[in-house]
């Protein structure tokens, strides 16, 4: 029998590549280390998304950091590390979007929710809203508690609401403003605000508080939660995470806390 020891020898040194290949693939596969950077908003539900995605894809070690998404959008100009960055709106997703910073084909709507008016649970404060309605006599001395209204999703969506109601300019200067919504949330859970206008997905989050009144739809932009794998963050990891938290599975997290899912 004829020997061709050169085909040995370079057969060999294909297999061993290869099998080095695959190990050194499988190896940065199981160290996949991925940063979310996520609206304050999605912190009770995504939480409970990480804990079962990460029950399901060992080779994940995913990290989430909330803020309002101005912030986070900011941070992400800022070069910041993230892997995927989920927004409260479509205006700050859009800004990352027109700066190239995020993988343009990988953007999609996660998931939608509703603003409401809190107050803690012990107040017997009453308001329907409409055209007119009396906010400003409800706050009595009191402040209205909201993020940000210039930057932060919540805070605008509120004072969008207000403004198309009539009623802005009778609180504007009674707004304790907040960072993010949770910030909102925590004054009005203290009792340090009599009233504040949050998600309701917040208002279920916080047990020391209670919802007033819910706004109506059209009164504001539709509240929606836009996804994307950051730029230059690409990779088989991310879009996998992305995959797991738009899939039919996560849906049933995100309803049990009360989020509506994009179809």
């Amino acid at each position: 029998m004829r020997r061709f020891p050169h085909l040995s020898s370079r057969l060999f040194f294909s297999c061993a590549t290869s099998f080095v290949f695959t190990l050194t693939f499988a190896a940065n596969l199981a160290a996949a280390e991925l940063t979310v950077f996520a609206a304050a908003s999605l912190k009770e539900a995504l939480d409970e998304q990480v804990k079962v995605i990460s029950a399901s894809h060992k080779d994940m070690q995913i990290r989430v950091s909330y803020a309002g998404s101005n912030a986070l959008a900011k941070q992400i100009e800022s070069g910041a590390p993230a892997q995927l960055f989920i927004s409260a709106d479509e205006a700050w997703m859009d800004y990352v979007t027109q700066k190239n910073l995020i993988v343009a084909s990988t953007r999609r709507d996660m998931v939608k929710n509703e603003l409401v008016i809190i107050a803690p649970t012990a107040s017997l404060v009453t308001l329907d809203i409409a055209p007119g309605f009396a906010l400003a006599a409800a706050l009595g001395n009191g402040r209205l508690s909201l993020a940000n209204p210039d930057v932060v999703p919540a805070g605008k969506y509120a004072r969008a609401a207000l403004t198309k109601l009539g009623v802005w300019d009778t609180v504007d200067t009674k707004i304790a403003g907040a960072e993010n919504v949770r910030a909102a949330l925590a004054f009005v859970a203290r009792g340090e605000a009599p009233l504040g206008i949050v998600y309701r997905t917040d208002a279920r989050a916080e047990p020391r508080v209670r919802v007033v009144a819910a706004f109506p739809g059209g009164l504001h932009a539709p509240i929606v939660y836009p996804a994307a794998i950051v730029a230059g963050q690409d990779s088989p990891a991310a879009r996998a995470l992305l995959d797991a938290l738009t899939s039919a599975n996560a849906s049933a997290v995100w309803q049990k806390y009360g989020f509506v899912v994009t179809k």
